[in-house]
């Protein structure tokens, strides 16, 4: 059983053929999810001087040398081939005139090696072709509408069975010699992000709940530029690679704000860019992206961007774009092992909601595409070959009460507050403590998500990656001694 189908789900239900694969999620087709969503592609070393070392180094950068390095040159070295996988499905990448593909760059990277298709579409294109595969195959019986309720497990601590619930409310259970949850992210637990609705950490919340281990927690990568719609929650995203292509961050007076702050400028790390836009929002000032200065081809390679901006009153070729830092990624999740594996028996999880340790403490630009494709499809390939089915269930696990309302705005707030792009052990410790106080926010499911994501950010009293306190000693360095071109921040 495979719950989700992001890009990583629906790569382990395909790669898991002929054995039989229920893929549960809310909705059936591409739209829904943050795979479809993503805007910047699919970094590959597959361009000319190009090689995977470069692409592992980038990353291991960006994570601030906290990854897991065998599983960074594993994702590195396999990329180029999920590439080649993709192609053979049938998505359309982009190509220049002499059929090669066109590779853009992004925040990190030290070139060009992001691969694309249908300009900032990219995402959608490949969730089309996989959706399309998904139902031509005999062996997946995708079970849309649903929700993962509760894991059932048997007297050995192994799991037996899930409940699930349907958009009528129907509550039915079925078994599971291997569940895989390939549920996406946190940022529906925040006050703004880029995620779409239903990213808030429920499958994450029952994994832990049923007994999983989770690790890097306290890791959560904002993006610098979603549109800053005023009243939004879920904010549309401003691809990264519009900046690739020269644009830059600007002020209502129009100084560039990251000159002085970054070698790298308006393409520094996402993090980096972050923590500068949000200091200045902060401060009661406004953040504007200027993309006048590009040229009409340019605007070819990002359709999506117009229409967003077009959605909101607003022609980017012309005009400014507000924009705001979003919860985008979370680096942390379920800890898994290279294969996929949860310490607890016949657990799995992949793409956003696991835990490798391949993105360290902040994930590189367009790596996340190809960790859903690459691990997806390598567990789905290995749980193909076992067999099994699932058993009875001597007991039930399910991640908690909901919350009401209000006692959900408030966590938001406060969470958004303590586990922001820039951190204190002050406001860390006061969101412990509140929710702590108030049984309603403490009893949820999402209370007690927050706590086991502020809890290691209040004991990690050292800057490192996205995970930045003002009140560390060592803000000047905050990449585990790592002195690069590519990290001289000036914090």
């Amino acid at each position: 059983m495979v719950v989700g189908a992001g890009v990583a789900g629906l790569c382990v239900a395909l790669a898991a053929a002929p054995r039989p694969v229920i893929l549960v999620s809310r909705s059936r087709g591409p739209s829904g999810t943050a795979s479809a969503m993503a805007q910047g592609g699919i970094a590959a070393a597959v361009g000319p001087g190009d090689e995977a070392v470069c692409h592992a180094a980038d990353t291991l950068v960006a994570g601030a040398c906290h990854n897991d390095v065998g599983a960074v040159l594993d994702l590195a070295l396999s990329a180029p081939g999920a590439i080649d996988w993709l192609v053979s499905l049938g998505v359309p990448f982009d190509r220049g005139s002499n059929g090669m593909l066109s590779l853009g760059r992004e925040g990190g990277h030290d070139r060009a090696r992001i691969v694309h298709a249908g300009g900032d579409a990219t995402g959608r294109e490949i969730m089309k072709v996989l959706c399309t595969a998904v139902f031509a195959s005999s062996h997946v019986h995708w079970l849309a509408g649903n929700t993962l309720e509760a894991i059932g497990l048997s007297a050995g601590g192994r799991v037996a069975a899930v409940r699930v619930r349907d958009s009528a409310g129907r509550v039915e259970p079925l078994q599971a010699a291997d569940l895989v949850l390939a549920t996406g992210g946190i940022g529906g637990l925040f006050t703004c992000t880029t995620n779409p609705e239903g990213s808030d950490g429920a499958g994450l919340a029952l994994a832990l709940a049923a007994g999983a281990k989770g690790r890097d927690l306290e890791f959560i990568q904002w993006h610098p530029t979603a549109f800053a719609v005023p009243s939004g929650r879920h904010l549309p995203l401003i691809t990264e690679a519009l900046r690739g292509a020269g644009a830059e961050l600007v002020d209502d007076e129009g100084n560039r704000l990251m000159r002085g702050t970054h070698p790298l400028g308006d393409l520094a790390p996402r993090d980096v860019v972050a923590r500068c836009l949000w200091r200045h929002r902060q401060a009661g000032r406004r953040v504007w992206l200027d993309a006048r200065k590009l040229l009409e081809p340019a605007w070819h390679q990002f359709p999506g961007v117009l229409a967003t901006c077009a959605e909101q009153g607003i022609d980017p070729r012309r005009e400014l774009i507000p924009v705001t830092p979003a919860v985008h990624f979370h680096m942390g999740g379920i800890a898994v092992d290279p294969q996929g594996n949860s310490n607890l028996p016949g657990l799995h999880a992949v793409g956003e909601v696991a835990c490798s340790g391949v993105h360290g403490a902040n994930r590189l630009a367009s790596n996340s595409l190809l960790e859903g494709v690459v691990c997806g499809h390598a567990l789905g390939a290995r749980l193909g070959k076992s067999g099994g089915r699932g058993g009875s269930a001597a007991r039930w696990v399910d991640a908690g009460a909901v919350p009401t309302p209000a006692v959900g705005r408030s966590l938001s707030a406060m969470l958004t507050d303590a586990l922001g792009p820039l951190r204190s052990g002050r406001t860390l410790a006061a969101a412990v403590d509140a929710i702590g106080a108030d049984p309603a926010m403490a009893c949820s499911w999402q209370g007690r998500l927050a706590l086991r994501m502020l809890v290691p950010a209040l004991a990690r009293t050292r800057s490192l990656g996205a995970h930045f306190r003002v009140d560390s000693a060592a803000n000047h360095n905050i990449r585990q001694g790592i002195e690069t071109d590519a990290y001289g921040e000036i914090a």
